[in-house]
């Protein structure tokens, strides 16, 4: 038996699929098939590459309940389709091609967060907390989860409910500095180091309702009014958005550490991609957990977890299509010496937003030059950093690490640089990196800054993701080969 699940109709399609060992056996992004940055419809070439993983036998879990999504629209004043209503046209027309519509099983919004997080982690039992924009109704939840008997048995704690939201808050400041929301929300926190918080107070005095910080006075599910803040500097925005949400968040990990039994935390939605918030979690738990991909898309494998039950066999984010044939090393490390900046596009694409070496733009990070040459590369603002890939051992020679952080696989939390002149690349106005370590674990980009390492005596390197700008990340050679054509940067498979 597998458990096939699926998450789409809003933004970022995706399909994972467990089979009956807990083994992970694939997990992609609809978007970097069609090549519609945050393509909310599943495409046929998506399916098919889930497909080869398929015996004769699966069940199919919907990240979501159509009849909560659809009432919840109705209040807020939507518009929905009827037909949103049947879990078989939400999957989609392309999806029932392939397969003779079985039953299709459905779980809530952050119950399927709540299980990506829980079941791809090591706790035994943990506190898990979810920050989103919205599910169907619930915005924040708190919840106790444990094995019984080896099944996940979620007990929800507290929450809140929609139209009271951190993440369209934070939707709503990305909007206002004039970023699209559900998209550009990392720019906006890359934004906030260059500005100052001194809107905070307005910010409070005008959105939160006096007796607390996480609750609203108004409906910013579509944005502030247009005159918010009309004299105030975008950076000053950004950066007074980012301490208020991080003072908000506070406020939910205090309220669970109140309600949680666990002192093992494990974080989800999409609010738990912003690493720079990140750094305050050690503060209230000693053990942390966020699956790599903690937004809707990573839902459908929260979904097939529900369906499975037990814990599932993490072993790395390398899930999606895969570009066959060993990892490159020699190649790339002659290009790096070479050229200064190669792509990779090797093996199975990652699960997640983070380019993490099999679908990266790699460099010397010690260059002076080499930040705005990678910036020029990708077209993008010339304020924004990049990030280092480290091996795990070095990263505390590199990097001060916030409290009950050893480590960032997952590029999930930033850290300070201890010498930020030796490696102007990587590191922020504020003195801060957003790290991928790589433990001992033999993958390709592990091999990679070995040898690079062996050679350099620098145990890091730039990494930033491989994608045309305007698209996603690189899926697979005829994608490569399009990138290489386009910015005569050589991609090596």
């Amino acid at each position: 038996m597998e458990y096939i699940g699926i998450s789409t109709g809003f933004h970022d399609a995706s399909i994972s699929v467990i089979n009956d060992k807990g083994d992970i056996l694939f997990a992609g992004h609809s978007e970097r098939y069609s090549k519609n940055k945050h393509d909310k419809e599943l495409c046929l070439p998506l399916i098919y590459d889930a497909f080869e993983q398929v015996r004769d036998q699966f069940e199919l879990h919907y990240y979501e309940k159509p009849w909560l999504k659809y009432l919840r629209q109705l209040r807020s004043g939507e518009k929905p389709a009827l037909r949103n209503l049947s879990v078989n046209d939400s999957i989609g027309t392309a999806f029932m091609r392939v397969m003779n519509s079985p039953k299709v099983y459905t779980h809530g919004h952050h119950l399927s967060h709540a299980a990506a997080g829980f079941q791809t982690s090591t706790f035994a039992d943990a506190t898990v907390v979810i920050i989103d924009a919205i599910g169907e109704f619930d915005t924040i939840s708190i919840w106790d989860a444990s094995y019984v008997d080896g099944k996940a048995i979620y007990k929800k704690l507290w929450g809140k409910k929609y139209p009271d939201s951190i993440g369209l808050f934070y939707s709503a400041m990305t909007k206002r500095v004039g970023l699209r929301p559900l998209d550009e929300e990392y720019i906006l926190m890359g934004m906030a180091a260059h500005g100052n918080p001194i809107l905070v107070d307005a910010m409070r005095a005008a959105l939160l309702d006096k007796n607390s910080n996480i609750d609203f006075k108004e409906n910013l599910h579509i944005g502030v009014r247009e005159d918010f803040l009309s004299s105030a500097d975008d950076m000053d925005i950004a950066a007074s958005s980012q301490l208020l949400v991080e003072e908000m968040i506070r406020t939910v990990m205090l309220q669970a550490n109140i309600l949680g039994k666990s002192n093992n935390l494990v974080y989800g939605g999409g609010v738990a991609l912003n690493c720079l918030a990140n750094r305050h979690l050690g503060q209230y738990y000693d053990n942390i957990w966020i699956m790599p991909n903690p937004g809707d898309s990573g839902s459908s494998l929260g979904a097939a977890a529900l369906g499975y039950q037990k814990p599932l066999n993490w072993i790395n984010s390398y899930l999606g299509h895969d570009i066959l044939g060993e990892y490159p090393v020699d190649t790339i490390l002659q290009h790096l010496f070479n050229d200064k900046i190669v792509g990779v596009a090797s093996g199975r694409a990652e699960f997640g937003p983070r380019a993490l070496g099999n679908r990266s733009l790699l460099a010397d990070p010690r260059g002076k030059d080499i930040k705005d040459k990678v910036n020029a590369i990708k077209r993008r603002q010339k304020f924004r950093p990049f990030a280092p890939v480290i091996m795990e051992e070095y990263a505390n020679q590199y990097f001060r690490f916030p409290r009950n952080w050893d480590n960032s696989r997952y590029m999930q939390v930033v850290a300070r640089c201890r010498n930020p002149d030796w490696f102007p690349a990587i590191v922020h106005v504020d003195g801060t990196s957003r790290v991928q370590t790589v433990p001992n674990d033999r993958s390709g980009i592990r091999k990679l800054l070995e040898k690079w390492y062996a050679q350099t005596k620098c145990p890091m390197l730039l990494n930033t993701s491989l994608n045309i700008r305007g698209e996603p990340m690189v899926n697979d050679r005829a994608d490569a080969d399009r990138f290489q054509d386009l910015y005569n940067i050589k991609v090596i498979s």
